[in-house]
């Protein structure tokens, strides 16, 4: 489980055939292998982790089914892209955001984005099957950022960033026609899936 509050910026270090290996600000050992971290909010399971003097404290190696393959921007990743980094929660931590599981539901597109006094205002485009759980208000997570959905029309949907989010993500790097990953609220999905029941 996750917030989706963003804790660090990574980099892809290596990327072959289904194995990702990703430099860090987390310090990582061995004693943290088997351990989940949102990697632009895909959850993925830490295989091997050693310290690293790049500028980064740690690099760590995850490997990606075609499963994730399928549904994400993995397999877009190359050597130097920066990602989002979250580390699981603990039963000590601050849910400041809102419950991410790190499961993606599919790719999303940015078809707009402008300035909006300080923040920046997004529009994003879901796929037909995925626009009944995305409302206004609700919450989505966006390459693992925990984000308040401003408006919905059909199957575009509006978010703002603030100033702070822009630099603490990689969200001041994107722009329209960038591929994000999705990842509905938990809620709507159980709603709806009880409603249709």
């Amino acid at each position: 489980m996750f917030t989706g509050l963003i804790t660090d910026i990574g980099q892809v270090h290596a990327s072959n055939s289904g194995k990702i290996d990703i430099a860090c600000g987390f310090e990582l050992g061995e004693s943290d292998i088997g351990a989940s971290i949102a990697c632009d909010g895909c959850c993925l399971t830490v295989t091997k982790a050693v310290a690293c003097t790049d500028g980064f404290k740690s690099i760590f190696s995850v490997d990606v089914s075609n499963e994730t393959l399928a549904h994400t921007t993995l397999g877009s990743w190359v050597r130097g892209k920066k990602i989002n980094l979250e580390r699981s929660l603990t039963p000590s931590s601050e849910l400041g955001g809102h419950i991410v599981t790190g499961h993606i539901d599919a790719v999303a597109r940015i078809v707009e984005s402008g300035q909006d006094g300080d923040s920046v205002r997004f529009t994003i485009e879901v796929n037909e099957r995925l626009k009944r759980f995305i409302a206004p208000k609700g919450s989505v997570a966006l390459n693992g950022v925990s984000l308040t959905v401003n408006e919905v029309e059909n199957t575009h949907f509006g978010i703002s960033l603030i100033p702070h989010t822009l630099s603490a993500t990689t969200w001041g790097q994107l722009d329209a026609g960038d591929e994000i990953n999705l990842e509905v609220d938990l809620l709507a999905r159980y709603v709806a899936r009880i409603t249709e029941a």
